[in-house]
């Protein structure tokens, strides 16, 4: 069957479904912590009013819809049918509508719907809409920037974050579900999934972690991460942690659950692979031969930056026969007055390095900038003019850590850059077979690691040839219409493919 045979399909099935019941919208909307439902007056089943509160103005809710039915003035025998209620409330966009499919998408703009009885087919809309909630300058991203694509980030409210969700997925499916955790601060923490798309086991676990903490306060979402992550004796982040709202959509509709923490900025996504941390929300906004470009400079970044003082140190140590003859020279020179080994001349750049990013990314962000690059330069200077170390790895330490601050997600990036203490020790003592077993017991290491139960080297290992397409490259949008098959969606398909639609010929019509 073709594309358009299927397309056409789907739309006379659609069709044939016919009127909906309203109440099958509101079962799927009480599944969301967020949703509420009152009756405006005392007799229990009239003037029903359904609304999420994540998404309209409470204000305005409170001073024209519930003022307009509270105040003495108000009389239930003028309001004869539905239409009467634009004359009562105060409210110039109002629309009167029966059909479903109206009713729900407006419902999920921030629109409230009211019934005069239970059960009404026909009902008013309400503009409650709150579009300008968390669209502020205080709330664009800090930490996960990026050139192309949108720059506003969470907030420290979790209503706020609900909205800007449900802003970008405007779906009934997307369950929002809250907990309170922490004995003295009782903190509302939110689960967020797509009904129909998420593995329920994924849900399942990540919600039952989640009520087992045993904990007094709960500060940010980052206490949650290290608490109900599968393996606490990794220096790996096993749940990406994110502070971009696109990147948190991407993982919804994906298949993935999300957590948020009432006065944490940061979203907790899972389950997550280690490949999904050298992913840049950038690469879907560039075309897919260049984001593959820079994904796979990005990945290049992590060995280099792992490997590269190590391997000097191995090198210089145990395997001078390795290095070309052209090279000996300048090495020579350059280590000639050092009077330090080359483990003891690396250890002091690395720290030297990390000194320098501690410093400044406690300080200001004005003197933090002027203290990384004057003190950067006056200290590599000074370190190569006193013979403290050579030029040659000043030039490699800096690269390294030119190249582990590629990593967007920055949990990933402190990881790689404590990985190259171990394996500088381990090349400094038993040379390149050092560097063998640390690479080794890194690889071993890896695949034990879970993420949610998921294994965390997929789809490396378990080998998934099918979901390369978006992993190590970032292939076409043809070629990742499919989710993830090791996330087990209930549903497969993202979208159709358009390789039917750019084959038709105009001509053809």
């Amino acid at each position: 069957m073709s594309f358009k045979q299927r397309f056409f399909k789907k739309k006379i099935e659609k069709q044939a479904i016919g009127p909906q019941d309203i109440n099958h919208l509101f079962t799927k909307a009480k599944k969301s912590s967020d949703f509420r439902q009152l009756s405006l007056i005392n007799k229990t089943g009239h003037f029903i009013l359904s609304y999420y509160n994540t998404l309209i103005d409470l204000e305005q809710f409170q001073c024209k819809v519930l003022y307009a039915f509270q105040e003495p003035s108000f009389n239930i025998g003028h309001i004869k049918n539905i239409e009467d209620i634009r004359n009562t409330i105060p409210i110039e966009d109002i629309l009167i509508t029966d059909n479903i499919e109206v009713i729900e998408s407006k419902f999920l703009k921030g629109y409230a719907i009211l019934q005069m009885k239970e059960n009404d087919y026909k009902c008013a809309l309400i503009n409650l809409a709150n579009d300008k909630v968390g669209l502020r300058e205080q709330n664009n991203v800090e930490n996960e920037f990026s050139v192309i694509g949108p720059q506003i980030g969470f907030v420290e409210n979790v209503d706020i974050n609900i909205h800007l969700l449900r802003q970008q997925i405007s779906t009934p499916n997307l369950i929002i579900q809250d907990i309170h955790i922490g004995s003295m601060s009782h903190t509302k923490v939110i689960i967020a999934y797509i009904e129909g798309i998420t593995n329920e086991q994924h849900i399942q676990t990540m919600t039952q972690r989640l009520q087992n903490i045993d904990f007094d306060v709960v500060f940010d979402s980052s206490q949650l991460h290290q608490i109900i992550t599968d393996n606490s004796l990794t220096p790996f982040p096993l749940l990406l942690s994110t502070e971009r709202i696109d990147r948190t959509v991407f993982a919804l509709i994906s298949g993935q659950v999300a957590v948020f923490s009432n006065g944490s900025a940061y979203a907790v996504t899972g389950p997550s692979t280690l490949l999904d941390f050298f992913v840049s929300p950038e690469d879907y906004y560039l075309p897919w031969i260049i984001a593959s470009f820079f994904r796979l400079i990005r990945i290049f970044s992590v060995f280099f930056s792992v490997f590269a003082t190590s391997i000097y140190i191995a090198v210089l140590t145990y395997h001078y026969e390795m290095i070309p003859r052209v090279l000996l020279g300048p090495l020579i020179f350059s280590r000639n007055n050092v009077p330090f080994t080359p483990l003891l001349e690396v250890l002091f750049l690395e720290l030297t390095i990390e000194l320098l990013r501690e410093a400044g990314a406690r300080l200001p962000t004005k003197v933090g900038q002027t203290l990384g690059i004057v003190g950067g330069i006056v200290i590599g200077q000074a370190s190569v003019e006193a013979a403290l170390t050579s030029n040659v790895l000043l030039i490699i330490v800096a690269l390294s850590a030119l190249a582990s601050f590629t990593t967007p997600i920055y949990k990933m990036s402190n990881t790689i850059r404590f990985l190259r203490f171990p394996l500088i020790i381990l090349a400094s003592i038993w040379g390149g077979l050092g560097i063998v077993l640390g690479i080794s017991f890194l690889i071993v290491h890896l695949t034990r690691l879970e993420s949610l139960g998921t294994p965390y080297t997929v789809p490396l290992y378990p080998f998934r040839r099918k979901d390369f397409a978006d992993s190590i490259i970032r292939s076409s949008y043809n070629a990742t219409s499919k989710r993830p098959s090791y996330l087990r969606p209930r549903s497969l398909w993202r979208y159709h493919p358009s390789d039917q639609i750019k084959k038709k010929n105009d001509f053809d019509d």
